[in-house]
């Protein structure tokens, strides 16, 4: 059969028109949801009106608004607006609506503050170009406007809904059931996948009930998986934001008039000193609102109550020497900091059993000082999270397990190693970051295309057929409470029995976390 090759596609709203270089075709923002500006602020989304004439679909939609982050890289010629909800497609020239391919739904990271679909580490067409996927990339409200929740101060005539960003990826799922056909997708085989912020909203909607059903596997990368909070700290959290924009928080009806720009520049105030009052917490994230979000999802993993599909998670083996480098107060890796955090933590939750400090710096004992606050930090931040959820989860769904260890020479030279987010590049197979990148100066690209290939291969393999395979690398395995099997990823992939026993046996199975 002659593959289609139309670039014109009918959506349940007005058709759109895309872009192909002859090997992949791309929609790139398609309106999913009305824009959400004035009565829409801090609304869930809505339907976009419908269209007739075909709609340009060969550019990105606007970006979320933020402030900028130096590890954040936007195209030059972004434009920032609160009209936002946009989505793209990529599929390869050999994909047909005659012959469906799975789906991969992709949520992009950046603390719940920053990131975009645009961001060229995000270009799909290599992840595409097997034709054995049909990729999608969504855009969502980040910040004071995705992630503030004004809930409570809601009157009778000014509703503010909570979970802003969560709410918009969910109505993009529910686009993706309607329309993904058309553009050669299967709507009964999406997998959602993201990392860091992504990764989060991830295993967060993996315990609502809402999502179940507009996803049937799911990736989560880094996963910040405890930084899930309650209503009374999100409530001090738009207060702080309100005050800082130096508005009445009695007048609910101003709010929807405060210029977006200046949302994100009092978000990112709150945002930069939150972690220095409270180390160890985020100011945005994803609430327990009692109805998106009925209870806090690792609590939900914990004990195997969260949507029962097929679940890959991992971390990266440095995930914090980024934030140490950058003197980023994001992550407490201080010895203050660390003491700090835990004198907190054991107040906020006098009914957890926490371990003594001592027993948890036992792990870290072969560690120099200086490396100790940072691997704390990691590991009460990304990967016993990440431990606590496999536990749970692996006895309700096949659930895989990784850590990314693998590093360029100029990233070790640099004592950065894998840290936060440098698997991305090897998923996208967007290996060239720009004049400023040294990721590869000293070499590695060789080997980088290689494990490329291979971290293709296992995360297109899992979407497909719910198995993470890669030709002539080590077979991974489930994770099963029994031998706790986990993939290093590394020059060459190897499976490691309980990878992980020491930071277990340090930290307990009692899944910490604030409220």
């Amino acid at each position: 059969m002659a593959p289609d090759t139309t670039l014109t596609v009918s959506t349940t709203r007005g058709p759109v028109r895309g872009d192909t270089d002859g090997t992949v075709r791309s929609w790139k923002g398609i309106r999913y949801a009305a824009p959400p500006i004035g009565p829409l602020r801090w609304r869930a989304p809505q339907p976009p009106e419908p269209w007739s004439d075909v709609a340009d679909a060969t550019r990105f939609g606007p970006i979320p608004v933020q402030t900028a982050s130096p590890a954040i890289r936007l195209p030059e010629d972004a434009v920032q607006s609160e009209d936002c909800l946009t989505l793209n497609v990529w599929a390869a020239e050999n994909v047909s609506a005659a012959e469906p391919r799975p789906v991969m739904v992709w949520v992009h990271g950046g603390a719940y503050m920053f990131g975009a679909t645009a961001q060229p580490i995000y270009d799909g067409r290599s992840l595409a170009a097997s034709g054995e996927i049909v990729l999608v990339t969504v855009g969502y409200r980040v910040g004071a406007l995705g992630f503030a929740d004004l809930s409570r101060f809601s009157t009778e005539s000014e509703t503010f809904e909570t979970n802003l960003a969560l709410r918009d990826i969910l109505f993009s799922l529910e686009w993706v059931r309607e329309n993904i056909a058309a553009f050669g997708g299967d709507p009964g085989q999406v997998t959602l996948f993201g990392e860091s912020a992504g990764g989060g909203i991830v295993t967060t909607l993996m315990t609502s009930p809402a999502a179940e059903g507009l996803f049937h596997r799911a990736i989560a990368e880094s996963s910040p998986a405890t930084s899930v909070y309650g209503q009374d700290r999100a409530e001090r959290m738009a207060r702080e934001l309100l005050q800082t924009v130096e508005a009445d928080p009695s007048d609910a009806s101003s709010f929807r008039d405060i210029p977006a720009d200046r949302l994100a520049a009092a978000a990112m105030t709150v945002y930069a000193a939150t972690p220095l009052d409270e180390p160890g917490t985020l100011a945005f994230t994803p609430v327990v609102d009692g109805d998106l979000v009925p209870e806090h999802p690792v609590d939900v993993f914990a004990r195997g109550g969260a949507l029962p599909v097929p679940l890959l998670i991992g971390t990266n083996r440095d995930e914090t020497s980024l934030f140490t480098m950058m003197k980023s107060p994001l992550m407490p890796v201080s010895r203050e900091a660390i003491e700090e955090m835990s004198a907190d933590l054991r107040a906020d939750r006098p009914d957890l059993d926490i371990p003594a400090d001592a027993e948890i710096l036992s792990a870290y004992a072969g560690l120099r000082l200086k490396k100790q606050g940072p691997a704390i930090s990691r590991d009460l931040g990304f990967r016993m999270p990440t431990l606590w959820l496999v536990e749970g989860h692996a006895a309700v769904a096949p659930t895989y397990l990784y850590r990314f260890d693998w590093a360029t020479p100029m990233l070790r030279l640099l004592g950065i190693g894998a840290t936060h987010a440098t698997e991305l590049p090897y998923l996208w197979g967007n290996m060239q970051g720009g004049k400023k990148d040294i990721t590869f100066r000293l070499g590695g690209m060789r080997t980088g295309h290689q494990l490329s290939q291979r971290f293709q291969q296992r995360w297109i393999g899992f979407a497909v057929s719910g198995s993470p395979q890669a030709e002539g690398a080590a077979v991974w395995e489930p994770y099963t409470t029994n031998d706790r099997a986990t993939l290093v990823i590394d020059r060459v992939d190897r499976v490691v029995p309980d990878l992980d026993g020491e930071l277990r046996a340090a930290w307990g199975d009692e899944v910490l976390s604030f409220t």
